[in-house]
């Protein structure tokens, strides 16, 4: 196993560890195309209170593109990201001098928007005399489960979205060791590119979910990645490449909604066939039996299922995020950099 704790974080500064007080940060989101902030405040026990949490959705600028383009997501951001935050600020019923510190999305992303959120950022922190904390955003979807809710350290991540699919042990903030990790594509960039060469538009991913509960997959036989592969790899290039020739062959909305089907089957089948041998490799080092899924393509309910499922005949407990943060948000921003302000870890 191999630590990846340093591709969590920029190596950050320090100042004194604050262990015994309830902090209260503001958290920026922009590394895509959501323009989100959200106030969250985090216990002396751990405990994350989410007093705000609005996301400004870009789908309607991007749909007609089939595809976010980077370029109209920066500008929207710079539109959308002064009022965002003070929509946050008002909902959470907190004035900038009731903050803690800011914490704000400093990668990985498009370059543009990621810049939007991380200079706002920046400026409130100095106007206001706060500390700031960049945080990446994978490490806020590691943390997203603890939202709301209390879950203590460590446990086992699927973090699974458009971007990125990877198996962690999570020990805390900056504290994690990569499993397995995708060879090539991520599951959710197979959602949407199988989507869109069936039409589906954007954002794939839900629509090809949509879809498939009209569909019986059953008839077509897609190829299975890594079979015997004594690791915790994934690979989903060939069943992208396969499903999006299979799509150009389907002539009615029935065949559509039979490979929609077969397509969700397999990629659901194969996260829980890599997980079920990561959860074996965690349990023989580890008491701990907590299982997390996260991410975008958490927010899948056959994937939930099928994981639930792989994590129950392990003897692990299984949790998700709530549906909306499996998805970009700022909420787990600002609870990833209260963790990080708790040890004094400030940018």
């Amino acid at each position: 196993m191999n630590d990846v704790a340093a591709d969590y974080s920029s190596e950050p500064g320090r100042t004194t560890a604050v262990n015994d007080a309830v902090l209260t940060v503001l958290g920026l989101e922009t590394s895509c195309d959501e323009t989100a902030a959200s106030v969250v405040r985090l216990s002396p026990t751990g405990e994350a209170t989410v007093l705000s949490s609005v996301v400004h959705s870009q789908i309607d600028d991007h749909a007609a593109f089939g595809g976010v383009v980077p370029e109209i997501a920066a500008r929207s951001h710079v539109e959308m990201i002064d009022g965002v935050t003070r929509r946050a600020m008002a909902e959470a019923g907190l004035d900038y001098g009731d903050l803690d510190g800011v914490a704000a999305t400093a990668g990985p992303g498009l370059v543009g928007g990621v810049m939007v959120g991380l200079s706002y950022g920046k400026a409130v922190a100095l106007a206001r005399d706060l500390p700031l904390v960049a945080v990446n955003h994978l490490e806020g979807h590691a943390v997203s489960a603890r939202l709301g809710r209390p879950v203590d350290y460590p446990f086992l991540l699927l973090l699974v979205s458009g971007g990125h699919c990877q198996l962690l042990e999570v020990r805390g903030v900056g504290d994690m060791t990569r499993l397995g990790t995708t060879i090539d594509d991520a599951a959710g960039e197979a959602f949407d590119k199988i989507a869109k060469a069936l039409g589906l538009g954007y954002p794939g991913g839900p629509a090809l979910e949509r879809l498939a509960a009209t569909g019986d997959g059953a008839r077509f036989d897609l190829p299975r990645a890594l079979l015997g592969r004594k690791d915790c790899d994934f690979s989903f290039s060939g069943l992208k490449t396969a499903a999006s020739r299979l799509a150009a062959t389907c002539e009615t909305h029935q065949d559509k909604a039979d490979l929609a089907d077969a397509v969700q089957t397999a990629i659901a089948r194969q996260l829980g066939e890599r997980s079920d041998r990561a959860l074996k490799e965690y349990a023989a080092e580890n008491q701990h039996r907590l299982f997390v899924v996260a991410g975008g393509v958490a927010a899948n309910k056959t994937v939930r299922a099928t994981l639930e499922a792989v994590a129950t005949k392990n003897g692990f407990d299984f949790l998700a995020p709530p549906m909306a943060y499996c998805t970009d948000n700022a909420a787990m921003i600002a609870l990833a950099g209260a963790e990080r302000l708790r040890k004094g870890w400030v940018s």
